[in-house]
């Protein structure tokens, strides 16, 4: 039996956009809470828990757009044709928060505010057109004869916007218990504040996305509760209720690395779940994996240099975090 290239690529690619999310979604969600953040110091001490790792964290989006090119072209090409604007918007977003990142401690002080508001501004876009890209992608994509085939606005819909919105919740309640672990003192209890509303925020972000994705889609429908694949993932919708009860649960308490975890789990069980809703179609809604593989290879020559460059990058991610680790105080400073 030969090796399932596709089914390989597809796990790398989903590994990518997993530990992006992960990854990137707590250094958004620091700039989603700024403007729940007024002081300086605390602004700065906010920024600096990312500081050192920030860059880095965006390797695993490139990572992904480059296995997806490499692995499944005509994915790639499908998708950016029909989400060409939102990405574009998600880039532009990335930009500006990158270059604040970069200024803002540079800047005088009576033009740091501009620094901030390009931050905001920067953070919010790149998340929200993040979502509105995946609840676009979930919705499905017009295809004719291995083309795209829909309009450029076919990604503006109300599910698509839903999710957007979603997504900033959840980078947001991220980047609140990142800091919760790296804080301490009155920024930490404005942090454990703020992570209670949103938990229940995205707690009901995932209800509605739940009841929404199976009424709009007759096949995710019969994929979730058909026999005996109900019986399968019924885990997944519990798992998230006791997550996010235990999340709470934490936040009475003197937490510090808990609530981080849990809303990790939070993120990678709502991951699954999309996942479970579409595969193993890489273009819904049916595409397949196999039916957008690239030519074998290709895909085995790329796969070489994946398998030598990923545990590269895990190694790279681990020695910095574990180099920054602790508190953040302020007057710490990496620029």
């Amino acid at each position: 039996m030969g090796i399932d290239l596709a089914l390989l690529w597809a796990i790398i690619i989903l590994f990518g956009i997993l530990m992006y999310v992960v990854m990137d979604g707590f250094d958004l969600g620091i700039g989603i809470l700024y403007p729940f953040i007024k002081g300086k110091d605390d602004r700065d001490v906010m920024m600096n828990t990312v500081a050192p790792v920030w860059d880095g964290n965006e390797t695993w989006l490139v990572l992904g757009g480059a296995g997806l090119l490499a692995a499944f072209p005509l994915a790639y090409s499908v998708i950016l044709s029909a989400f060409m604007l939102p990405l574009i918007f998600m880039l532009l977003g990335l930009i500006f928060r990158g270059v604040a990142f970069e200024f803002r401690f540079k800047a005088h002080e009576n033009r740091r505010h501009l620094w901030d508001k390009a931050f905001i501004g920067g953070s919010i876009t790149a998340t929200f057109f993040q979502g509105v890209t995946l609840g676009a992608y979930i919705q499905g994509i017009n295809v004719v004869n291995r083309a795209y085939a829909g309009g450029p606005l076919d990604w503006l819909q109300p599910f698509a916007i839903f999710t957007g919105l979603g997504l900033v919740a959840a980078y947001a309640l991220l980047g609140c218990t990142w800091l919760i672990l790296k804080t301490e003192g009155p920024l930490q209890d404005r942090m454990r504040q703020l992570a209670r509303p949103l938990t229940l925020i995205l707690l009901a972000v995932i209800v509605v996305l739940s009841i929404w994705t199976p009424m709009a889609h007759s096949d995710i429908a019969r994929r979730w509760f058909s026999l005996p694949n109900l019986f399968w993932f019924a885990p997944v919708p519990i798992l998230v209720l006791l997550a996010a009860y235990y999340l709470l649960r934490s936040l009475n308490n003197d937490p510090h690395g808990g609530p981080f975890l849990l809303t990790l789990a939070l993120i990678f069980l709502g991951y699954s779940g999309l996942g479970i809703s579409v595969w193993p179609n890489i273009i819904p809604p049916d595409i397949s994996i196999w039916d957008a593989s690239g030519p074998a290879q290709s895909q085995g020559f790329t796969l070489v240099g994946a398998l030598l460059i990923v545990p590269l990058i895990l190694m790279y991610t681990a020695w910095s975090y574990y180099v920054f680790r602790g508190k953040v105080k302020a007057g710490d400073g990496y620029h």
